[in-house]
């Protein structure tokens, strides 16, 4: 299969820059995976597809500030540097920008000082290790100090910081939100449970990764990037009573999707694990655990709209796209979404 079967048009002018005032206010295009059947309604609705007993599945991963602007010391240089992954040590894996102006030895200042560090090790891929000095708590002065690290296609800057978290995030850790989340309000998410829905809980740490261009020709050639995801007992308990009480079990974004779809027994089945998960998931793969999904609108030849192929077939999904864009739907991270059934 070619990544070029995955590819769509798209006008610019449908990539959502900003978020919408209300988040549940977003439009919801709601797809039949067996039928194709479409039907047009508002986030708020979604309560309307759900039932007693189902089980959403929400990813509680919580975005660093992990954009640091600076300047090389002594020369005063400008310099952009992205926290990746916490090494350990007070040592980052990190994407530096100009990365020929940061090699290992430069010495590196944010804010007035508050924030100090060094370049340590060049890796193969471009990114670098960086080991940052500071006086107190690390993520408390990077909460001063960093912005949000908004996906290359927005262009304008966000005014409030918490539109690009899920409300309910609460483990720190990701370099992208999982966007699907974006659309619950603490309000819809209660009328949820007093309905008889159930909420559990994983974490997938969203790396850059997922932003990354899909090269090779054919899909199969394509090497996947790893995220760190944890699903507790508690929600293995609740996942395992779900479907064995006809439940079914819906993923709220592709990252719930893959923490599920990465740990499931063959059988559906679930235990307290976590991990590295470099799954990927494209039209063939037998899906264990995931009954429907919840999720926004993917960029073209991409990695996402090949999950969302693989669950409601690439036909279906390309036909649900170009409606979308017909009916001038909002695109991406702060874009619309879809619930597939």
């Amino acid at each position: 299969m070619k990544t070029h079967d995955f590819y769509y048009e798209l006008p610019p002018e449908l990539i959502a820059q900003t978020p919408l005032q209300k988040r549940d206010s977003s439009r919801l295009l709601v797809l039949g995976r067996e039928s194709g059947q479409i039907e047009h309604r508002h986030f708020y609705d979604v309560i309307d597809y759900l039932k007693p007993g189902d089980t959403l599945v929400l990813n509680d991963s919580r975005v660093l500030p992990a954009r640091l602007m600076g300047h090389r010391v002594p020369s005063g240089g400008a310099v952009e540097v992205l926290l990746l992954k916490d090494t350990g040590g007070d040592v980052w894996e990190c994407l530096t920008r100009p990365g020929r102006k940061t090699p290992v030895g430069t010495q590196l200042c944010f804010g007035d000082g508050q924030l100090t560090a060094e370049v340590v090790e060049a890796l193969d891929d471009g990114k670098k290790k960086v080991r940052f000095r500071y006086e107190g708590i690390f993520l408390e002065v990077l909460s001063q100090l960093g912005k949000m690290p908004l996906p290359p296609y927005i262009k304008e800057e966000l005014e409030d910081q918490e539109r690009y978290q899920t409300v309910y995030s609460r483990v720190n850790g990701s370099a992208a939100a999982p966007t699907a989340g974006l659309h619950f309000t603490p309000e819809l998410l209660q009328k949820l449970r007093d309905k008889g829905v159930n909420l559990a809980w994983v974490t997938l740490h969203v790396g850059l990764g997922t932003f990354r261009p899909v090269k090779a020709e054919e899909i199969t050639d394509h090497q996947m990037h790893s995220e760190f995801c944890m699903l507790s007992q508690q929600t293995a308990d609740l996942l395992n009573r779900t479907r064995r009480e006809g439940g079914r079990i819906v993923c709220v974004g592709t990252t719930s999707c893959r923490t599920i779809e990465s740990f499931a027994a063959e059988d559906g089945s679930f235990t307290e694990r976590s991990g590295w998960t470099d799954i990927f998931i494209y039209p063939g793969y037998r899906f264990k655990a995931m009954d429907a999904l919840i999720t926004n609108f993917h960029l073209p030849e991409s990695t996402l709209i090949m999950l969302v192929s693989a669950f409601a077939g690439r036909e279906n999904v390309l036909h649900a796209y170009q409606v979308a864009v017909e009916q001038r739907y909002r695109f991406f991270s702060f874009g619309d979404a879809m619930i597939i059934l």
